[in-house]
């Protein structure tokens, strides 16, 4: 069966403990590569949706949706010449909405995408993910509010 296509429209959300302690992923489909929780907006779902339902999928953590932080921030980069042809023929940008939530660190994760998860301090999470906008989040969510 063949995938649909997706909307080059995507949601980063970086758990985290509120301890400064994040919560990454490494992707099953290419290993060494770490991130936060990521995908792409399906038809009909606001970002928001998509985030809360991200989680879920790929942590089995059922977040509320008062525990997300919107950023109200996007960041539109070009997708990796490798996955591009998961989305529509010369579609090469992807906007991705930025978000967070403070979850304990002792929640169960029981993942379904992804190979394996770990804790890491700020600094070494920011060094461990690929992608660029994924570093500048973990780095700036130390100064957000709700971060604390």
């Amino acid at each position: 069966m063949m995938r649909p296509l997706k909307q080059p429209v995507s949601v980063l959300v970086v758990l985290h403990d509120g301890n400064g302690s994040i919560l990454l992923l490494e992707r099953a489909d290419r290993a060494g590569f770490w991130q936060s929780v990521t995908g792409s907006v399906e038809p009909g779902e606001s970002p928001a949706q998509t985030a809360l339902r991200e989680v879920a999928e790929e942590t089995g953590i059922i977040l509320p949706a008062a525990a997300l932080d919107d950023w109200q921030h996007s960041t539109v980069y070009e997708i990796y010449p490798h996955w591009r042809h998961r989305y529509p023929p010369g579609v090469t940008e992807n906007t991705e909405h930025t978000f967070s939530a403070r979850i304990d660190r002792h929640t169960a994760v029981h993942l379904s995408e992804h190979t394996a998860y770990c804790w890491l301090d700020t600094a070494a999470a920011a060094e461990k993910v690929f992608s660029p906008s994924n570093r500048e989040a973990i780095l700036k969510l130390a100064g957000r509010s709700k971060a604390v």
